[in-house]
């Protein structure tokens, strides 16, 4: 299991990427949808679990089409 130094919470916008920078991975702490931006490309992830860690590189969680809840931004890995 990977360990993280830096943890940051997730207001998903459509235009403002994360302040800290390209995240390592999005601990999601609400069940839903989160679409994040890897790789400058908007992924939807569909039906993520509560307490999934998503291992994605991302730099942002866009507001349309999330509905998943309390996501918190891992950095440091």
């Amino acid at each position: 299991m990977d360990s993280y130094t830096v943890a940051a919470a997730v207001t998903p916008s459509d235009t403002v990427d994360f302040l800290g920078g390209k995240a390592q991975a999005l601990y999601v702490g609400g069940a839903g949808n989160v679409t994040a931006i890897v790789g400058g490309i908007a992924v939807l992830f569909t039906a993520v679990p509560v307490g999934t860690v998503l291992r994605v590189a991302a730099t942002r969680v866009n507001a349309t089409a999330t509905t998943a809840t309390a996501m918190v931004a891992l950095y440091g890995a």
